[in-house]
């Protein structure tokens, strides 16, 4: 028993729940055995401890209180003595496992583009760009980092659901070796001060035979400590970047809207996409670009019926912005007290780097940035955001204006910042930290950028699907723009089309849509209006996808192989089948339903009445 904490209160603590429990930990704690199968008891029964800075810091004095309600953790940090203790981290929960190497696995990233798939003996990133080697994120030696999330399926009947539900403060971590888990706080080595106590962020473990089923009770009590922002309609829309990048002009995106306005006025949105400012960080200054009056043009776009959008990357500077030159104070620090170069701890930037990055703490800075979305949307006209590169508004490794704050609360408050200037406007979140951004977005980028190449378009439909459980619950997923045109073949700009409507979310062409032929735009216009509705999978294959809609079900079949593949769909009942892109009607079936000799790279979207 430690000296931080009574008998009493441990006793009051454990009367909480059948399951719960008070503990008060110490250093570390040893196992004997090794968990063979995790279950509440694995995790109500393990050992946790506070880890400091410096290892010479004294943190006998620090209670670690850990009580469960239900399938719900909360747990508390006090220190109970004399003297201070900056926290590194703490381990909730240290785990030796015993689980198979086969054991599927799926983890969150801190950031957009960081996934991770494959099993506990083989872990699979879903993308180049991760948390530990691209943005350079802090790792321990030999662990795999998720973060916010992980599902582990020791079988096909059985997984395991293991979350922070929680986002307020600490971002949550999971260090996964072969045979340890720990479930981490961190704690950023913020000062826990005499008679100090903090909340850590809340934890759940839950198992069950429907993975998808534990995601969306995921998704619910996330929603309950983050309330969505909500939208009435699913934005559509066309963005410039995938066509015309940086250099985009004002013929360009008006002879786009022209073309929209006649043949496919459903897409609402036009994104000016990058290209318009005259340096990172200087959004509201004219630029060489659209003849330095983007105003002008945004206004055309409102003139026309449609609303008008803009990319804005609100957190970060380039050294020659004036908004750099003239208020260094804004922005986060290094340890000598300076503007914190980006690329000294992180990633720098891929265009116009190395950046520096505002310092949500900082009340001026806070003002800059509702000034900046206030003007986008009373002068210039603007409903909707997409901000790019918000993972630099949580930048590790800096020093920040309220020294007490951790780069989580200093992301949060810039984004409170920029809704309050932004008011009802859509705000789409690209790169950004996903656990951070809970409650502060309306859609959330879910994928990669999108190339015309096949490598990509496969890429990015895995990375979607796999988020398939957030789309309508936290926000609305975007899996990037849908491009139809370029040398890949048909089958595969169909299956890329296909992956776009399991996903479920947003939909936005990225093509130069002057040029498309009648039958891509005939493809596009199968998009519209979007479901709203994620296509949940049978199995982690992401092979047989199926979307319930009120009027049919729909059924995803996706040939990820290199060679022929035959798929099969149970049916519910007695069906009516036809194919949703060529309208072609393939009889009335019951049982199992195949599609035999799908071509590689291919996929069907099937109606079922």
């Amino acid at each position: 028993m430690s000296q931080g904490i009574t008998r009493r209160q441990v006793l009051r603590l454990a009367l909480a729940s059948p399951l719960a429990a008070a503990v008060s930990v110490i250093g570390r704690a040893k196992q004997s055995n090794r968990v063979r199968r995790l279950d509440q008891r694995a995790f109500v029964n393990a050992p946790g401890r506070v880890v400091p800075v410096a290892a010479t810091q004294d943190t006998r004095q620090i209670s670690l209180i850990k009580q469960w309600r239900g399938a719900l953790c909360h747990a508390q940090l006090s220190n109970r003595g004399r003297a201070a203790v900056h926290v590194k981290e703490v381990v909730l929960f240290d785990i030796a496992h015993a689980l198979a190497p086969e054991t599927k696995l799926y983890g969150e990233g801190f950031q957009m583009l960081s996934q991770t798939g494959g099993t506990l003996g083989q872990p699979v990133n879903y993308s180049s760009y991760t948390d530990a080697a691209h943005y350079k994120l802090p790792t321990p030696t030999g662990a795999r980092v998720c973060y916010g999330m992980l599902t582990l399926a020791p079988t096909d009947e059985e997984s395991h659901l293991l979350a922070f539900t929680s986002c307020r403060r600490f971002i949550g971590q999971f260090y996964l070796r072969d045979s340890s888990l720990q479930v981490v706080v961190d704690t950023e080595g913020l000062e826990l001060k005499p008679g100090e106590t903090w909340e850590l962020e809340e934890f759940t473990f839950r198992s069950g035979a429907a993975r998808e089923q534990l995601l969306a009770q995921l998704a619910a009590r996330l929603s309950e400590n983050h309330p969505p922002l909500r939208t009435k309609t699913l934005p559509t829309g066309w963005c410039s970047w995938y066509c015309f990048g940086p250099r985009v002009t004002a013929e360009q995106v008006l002879d786009n809207l022209d073309f929209i306005a006649k043949n496919i006025p459903g897409l609402k949105y036009i994104q000016i996409d990058d290209g318009y400012q005259p340096a990172m960080g200087d959004w509201l200054e004219p630029g060489a670009a659209f003849g330095g009056n983007v105003q002008g043009v945004l206004k055309q776009i409102r003139a026309r019926g449609f609303e008008p959008a803009i990319w804005v990357a609100p957190f970060v500077a380039e050294e020659q912005s004036h908004v750099f030159q003239q208020h260094p104070d804004w922005f986060v620090r290094d340890e000598e007290g300076k503007p914190l170069r980006s690329d000294r701890v992180t990633f720098g930037g891929w265009r116009r780097g190395p950046w520096y990055v505002l310092d949500g703490t900082h009340p001026e800075a806070q003002q800059h940035l509702e000034s900046v979305f206030r003007t986008m949307r009373e002068s210039w006209g603007c409903t909707y955001f997409k901000l790019d590169a918000n993972f630099w508004g949580a930048i590790h490794g800096g020093r920040f204006h309220d020294a007490r704050a951790t780069r989580i609360e200093a992301y949060r408050r810039g984004m409170q910042a920029i809704l309050r200037g932004a008011s009802a406007s859509f705000i789409l979140g690209c790169n950004h930290p996903l656990w951070p951004s809970l409650g502060l977005v309306h859609g959330a980028r879910s994928s990669n950028d999108i190339k015309r190449v096949w490598e990509r378009f496969k890429g990015t439909a895995r990375q979607n699907l796999s988020r398939n459980w957030q789309n309508a619950r936290l926000w609305w997923n975007d899996p990037d723009a849908v491009v139809l045109m370029g040398d890949l073949s048909p089958e595969e700009f169909q299956f890329h089309a296909t992956a776009i409507y399991a996903a479920g979310g947003m939909v936005l062409s990225g093509d130069d849509l002057t040029k498309i032929s009648p039958e891509r735009l005939a493809l596009l216009k199968k998009l519209l209006p979007p479901t709203g509705v994620a296509a949940t999978f049978a199995d982690d294959s992401l092979s047989v996808g199926v979307v319930n809609r009120a009027a049919a079900r729909m059924v995803c079949l996706f040939n990820w192989t290199d060679a022929p593949q035959a798929l099969s769909v149970q049916l519910p009942h007695a069906c009516q089948i036809a194919d949703h892109w060529s309208s072609a009607q393939l009889g009335r079936h019951e049982g199992v339903f195949t599609i035999k000799d799908m071509p590689p790279h291919s996929a069907r979207l099937l109606v079922c009445t």
